[in-house]
């Protein structure tokens, strides 16, 4: 069951992971008669991840599929870490915070699918979204009021972003 934003300790952030799928876009892939892609980013968690990114906190994505469109916007909103074609996000998520020496309790991990259960849980703060996968709803302990693809990043990024700079 899902804690309430206010009971949860988003001042001890220092690394927001998040797969993308579902969770920055809304889960729509467009394809194209010429076998690219599109996808709907929102342009209110964008500047919500850079103001984080400005203010210290380490960003990381982690999608299961490979996308040109992923690569592209990951480039423009300067995300160092992405990593794509990643099924198992566990091992994507513990690989990361290895290398950034960090501990999990000081990590958010946001998915919306079963692929990305044991991310939400090994992270301090596990986030979803109100249309994910009910396994993904059950191992989270924040469940955003927006949707993923409409401002459901800028949701967490807001709650972490008062917390480091209050």
């Amino acid at each position: 069951m899902s804690a309430q934003a206010h009971t949860l300790d988003w001042s001890a952030v220092k690394v927001f992971a998040m797969d993308v799928d579902g969770i920055l876009t809304d889960g729509t892939i467009y394809t194209h008669s010429d076998g690219t892609e599109a996808k709907r980013f929102s342009v209110l968690d964008g500047l919500g991840l850079a103001r984080l990114r400005d203010s210290g906190i380490v960003l990381a994505w982690i999608s299961g599929r490979h996308s040109d469109s992923t690569t592209v916007r990951a480039k423009e909103l300067k995300i160092p870490h992405l990593v794509q074609g990643k099924i198992d996000k566990i091992s994507g998520l513990k690989e990361l915070l290895a290398e950034l020496k960090v501990d999990p309790a000081h990590a958010v991990y946001m998915g919306d699918d079963v692929i990305d259960v044991d991310a939400i849980k090994y992270a301090g703060i596990g986030v979803s979204v109100p249309d994910a996968q009910e396994e993904a709803l059950e191992a989270a302990d924040y469940i955003t009021t927006r949707r993923g693809g409409d401002g459901a990043v800028r949701e967490v990024c807001n709650h972490i972003y008062k917390a480091i700079t209050s």
